[in-house]
């Protein structure tokens, strides 16, 4: 993996003012690719610096959060993986906020696709769930494109720690109740019943 992150840092050093262009398009190929977030945007901070990393991983990111709002769409079959990829890992009702949506980013083995598909269900319409995904994706941008050079130098115990500062945000800001409607509640027991 190393030597083919260097090939594309290479290539990308090489466009000049192509870079920028041809670093967001990246950021969108990349799931095909199963590169994590976070890879892409530490690259991102070695090759345009701090300020214009963050701006174009925010932006790359973006992108990637609204062609997965309008392909969902279209794939009915792929949303209900996520589906139930999300009531196994999430539960059934699980309702998260936008700031635990933004905590779960900075985890990098977290699947970006099910926040977005968290996202989407809070958000109920495409103006606020273009903005949840500005605002979410933001914090994940800056992280590891500033800080990415010292992630690598990082001791297990600073890493553990980080991770477990992140379990404790995650639970401060969740939602404090959840709205069940009466026949899913009930249908777990019927189906239990007759089992």
């Amino acid at each position: 993996m190393d030597v083919n992150l260097t090939m594309v840092l290479g290539f990308f050093e090489t466009t000049g003012y192509f870079a920028p262009i041809l670093f967001l398009m990246f950021h969108i190929v990349r799931q095909a690719l199963f590169i994590p977030v976070a890879v892409v945007n530490m690259a991102g901070g070695v090759l345009f610096g701090s300020a214009f990393g963050t701006l174009f991983s925010t932006l790359g990111m973006f992108i990637a959060s609204l062609i997965f709002y309008f392909v969902a769409e279209k794939m009915p079959k792929q949303m209900e993986k996520l589906l139930r990829l999300k009531a196994k890992v999430l539960g059934r009702h699980a309702r998260l906020t936008m700031g635990q949506i933004t905590i779960l980013r900075l985890i990098p083995f977290m699947h970006v696709q099910l926040l977005n598909l968290c996202m989407m269900e809070r958000a109920r319409g495409f103006g606020k769930y273009a903005k949840y995904s500005l605002i979410t994706n933001l914090p994940l941008a800056f992280f590891y494109t500033v800080f990415g050079e010292f992630l690598s130098q990082f001791t297990p115990t600073m890493i553990l720690t980080v991770l477990l500062s992140c379990c404790v945000l995650f639970y401060i800001l969740r939602e404090k109740w959840v709205v069940v409607k009466w026949q899913e509640f009930f249908e777990k027991n019927e189906k239990d019943a007759s089992a």
